[in-house]
């Protein structure tokens, strides 16, 4: 198989799971648990093998990318979206991680979910996952990343409500969703801006030359705009920054699902997007700046938090964005290969931790008796050589998780909500809107909220 072939059925492979599961699905039918399970893990090890052969042909042959032009979607006028993919020195690790993780978490998964009604509806969504990621770390231009950008946002929102017979995790899912639309927004108005100043949002029209590039024939004013925007997108698909809120959220997903997104891949997309625009960040000493001032705030206040958090999955959570902000960090300075390293034994590294953390207590128990009963002081952190007062406020402020909730609630959240209830007042069909965050939706019109009422639980 000729690389371009290779490239195109790694990508496909999972899209083409995920297409058969849903015919499955819809049509009413039900696979067995080993059926799924098999398919998962020939499709997997078939996809890795086929990652290390293109690898060793690019290698072979001397190429530093493989491009491979499927013609356009769609055209309207002067606009047409490209099928257009390349692998390169940037995006082959990413591809590499997400295959191999993808895979590990899938074979985790079939024991984990082990006669849960949602067996066949979680590897439904971790396959379409998987087909996102790739092409977002495989994507030729703006316009196709956004593609697969959009398909990893909602499955991540779907996972996070997987148990919908609860409704923390359902409300914890829309919260979700919400932030990433107001990220999302950024990245859509990138590609606009892209097409009007650029003329095109493909990395060969916005670049010159292999990965890493120069930016092509744009003038200052114009590259900071699309790269702050670009830097916002990126900061909330990692949670870094003024969307660092949602990641602990997340959390209410199952811990595969928790592990594959927000420990391995999807939240390093964010940092993938800025390695891709590098020459667009680089050009900006505001987006240079923010990048960093982005990565070290969020770190500082992750770590804080970290050590305050009782479970493990959410110690893991913010132990994970400290990691992503000195990503970030990384990036702004311009150490590009230092930063890609760190991505790929962070993903390893954090995904195994994830898929350990229901048996962490466990091992407590374990080492904690082997110990004797007592364990020594582990020493003083850096914060004990701070006045007692300052060290008694930065714990106030990690138990409350930097406030971030409350604060996102009065001052965003808040207005939106008063700016629709003097909206509601023109509706009779309306009643009042409730600010509570844990309300139900029951201020709807007649025919929903009947239809809400008849769905829920009852307690």
């Amino acid at each position: 198989m000729t690389p371009e072939t290779l490239l195109i059925t790694v990508v496909a492979i999972p899209g083409a799971l995920f297409l058969l599961l849903g015919l499955i699905w819809l049509i009413g039918g039900h696979l067995p648990e080993k059926t799924i399970a098999r398919l998962t893990k020939i499709a997997y090890v078939v996809m890795t093998l086929m990652v290390v052969v293109l690898g060793w042909k690019m290698w072979q042959k001397g190429a530093t990318s493989i491009h491979v032009n499927l013609g356009n979607w769609f055209t309207v006028a002067e606009y047409g979206f490209p099928l257009s993919f390349v692998v390169d020195h940037l995006s082959l690790p990413f591809v590499g991680i997400t295959v191999i993780l993808a895979g590990i978490v899938g074979s985790f998964s079939v024991r984990y979910l082990h006669r849960d009604p949602g067996f066949q509806r979680f590897f439904l969504l971790l396959h379409l996952f998987s087909f996102g990621a790739l092409v977002i770390f495989t994507a030729d231009s703006l316009d196709l990343l956004v593609g697969g950008w959009e398909i990893v946002g909602i499955t991540s929102v779907l996972l996070i409500g997987f148990f919908q017979y609860r409704s923390e995790p359902v409300r914890n899912a829309l919260r979700v969703f919400g932030t990433y639309r107001i990220a999302d927004l950024n990245i859509l108005i990138a590609v606009f801006l892209a097409h009007h100043w650029f003329g095109t949002a493909s990395w060969s029209g916005m670049f010159t030359g292999e990965w890493p590039g120069h930016i092509n024939n744009l003038n200052g004013s114009a590259a900071t705009v699309i790269a702050v925007l670009l830097v916002f997108a990126a900061s909330g698909k990692s949670a870094q920054g003024p969307f660092c809120g949602w990641l602990a959220r997340a959390m209410e997903g199952p811990t595969p699902s928790s592990a594959v997104f927000y420990g391995a891949i999807s939240v390093h997309a964010g940092a993938y997007l800025l390695l891709r625009v590098e020459p667009l960040i680089r050009s900006s000493a505001i987006a240079t700046g923010l990048v960093i001032f982005i990565g070290i705030t969020t770190a500082i206040l992750s770590t804080l938090i970290h050590r305050t958090c009782a479970d493990a999955k959410t110690s893991l959570a913010y132990a994970s964005q400290t990691q992503l902000g000195i990503i970030f960090v990384e990036i702004g300075f311009g150490w590009t290969t230092l930063a890609i390293i760190h991505i790929v034994g962070h993903a390893m590294v954090r995904t195994m931790q994830f898929l350990r953390s229901p048996s962490m207590l466990h091992d407590y128990h374990r080492v904690h008796a082997a110990a004797g009963g007592h364990f020594e002081p582990t020493g003083d952190h850096y914060e004990s050589l701070l006045p007692k007062s300052v060290q008694i406020m930065l714990y106030r402020i990690a138990l409350g998780r930097g406030f971030y909730d409350a604060l996102v609630d009065r001052f965003l959240i808040a207005p939106v909500v008063a700016f629709a209830r003097l909206l509601s007042l023109a509706e009779p069909g309306w009643v009042k809107v409730s600010t509570s965050a844990s309300s139900h939706p029951a201020e709807m019109p007649g025919a929903l909220t009947q239809m809400i009422t008849k769905s829920e639980p009852k307690a």
